[in-house]
């Protein structure tokens, strides 16, 4: 079991915790914890043996913290996710092989596609594909049938893998902090489109990938994970697209197994990641 903590920071709050459940009769297996001093935030991530009783162990440890806290104790069940696919493959086969396997971490439901491309090799893996296309239709109406179809489903989180569509307001606020997208950039840099164009015309010695979770501000959500490679003057821009799609491959999954795990905290735009 995992109890996830997030409140103002104070004198003795890792020891009234631990005593809440030291008394309970809970063994602590490993315990992480974080200040930021100019928030006066703490969080802490602990490791726990089986709880039998969770909601009152809840209830025990909100009792000894600040009257903010936001106390979570999450059994590490498999996620369900969805994946919002376009045409690009390269993420989307990395999570159709990891779930195939289930080193995933959570359950695929179903991949949705606004293009037919990605069909073929979903159905190998015997998923199911559903096309909702955007053509001819106003937004609303495209993401009305797009969330027809992922509320049958109930996931935790949507995944964008390569979902080269821009949401609305009123369907991000349907899942916030629930929506995980992969960026081809090393963001701030290089935001919207073509980001390899852009780093290829600015001449870079890095490109990056960058997981995070979807606000209204596109491409500003708060940050997950990155990841960079080198690069030089011989790389064209397939050089870098290729370079860019296995980066963008590992920052997409590493950001799941992180949020999976309960290892992410989001406070201010920003987030404190338990590596």
């Amino acid at each position: 079991m995992v109890v996830v903590i997030q409140c103002k920071d104070g004198v003795g709050l890792v020891a009234a915790i631990s005593s809440v459940l030291a008394n309970a009769g809970y063994n602590i297996v490993s315990m992480r914890e974080h200040v930021d001093r100019e928030e006066n935030k703490f969080f802490a991530r602990i490791v726990v043996d089986e709880i039998s009783d969770p909601q009152n162990i809840e209830m025990a440890i909100t009792k000894v913290l600040p009257t903010d806290a936001i106390v979570k104790v999450n059994p590490l069940p498999e996620k369900k996710i969805v994946v919002l696919v376009t045409k690009e493959y390269h993420c989307l086969s990395d999570i159709l092989t990891r779930n195939h396997f289930k080193t995933l971490g959570a359950s695929v439901q179903c991949v949705i596609g606004n293009h037919p491309d990605l069909k073929s090799i979903t159905e190998r893996f015997s998923i199911p594909f559903h096309l909702v296309s955007h053509e001819n239709k106003t937004r609303e109406e495209f993401e009305a049938e797009l969330m027809k179809q992922i509320d049958l489903n109930k996931p935790d989180y949507l995944i964008l893998a390569k979902f080269m569509r821009v949401l609305s307001p009123e369907f991000i606020g349907s899942f916030k902090l629930k929506i995980i997208n992969i960026h081809h950039s090393f963001l701030p840099a290089f935001t919207g489109a073509n980001p390899y164009s852009q780093a290829l015309k600015r001449g870079v010695k890095i490109i990056g990938a960058t997981a995070h979770f979807v606000t209204n501000d596109l491409d500003e959500g708060p940050i997950i994970t990155q990841k960079t490679i080198s690069v030089n003057h011989s790389f064209i821009l397939t050089d870098l697209i290729k370079a860019g799609r296995e980066n963008e491959t590992a920052a997409l999954a590493r950001a799941m197994q992180l949020v999976f795990e309960d290892r992410v905290f989001v406070y201010n735009n920003k987030t404190v990641v338990f590596e």
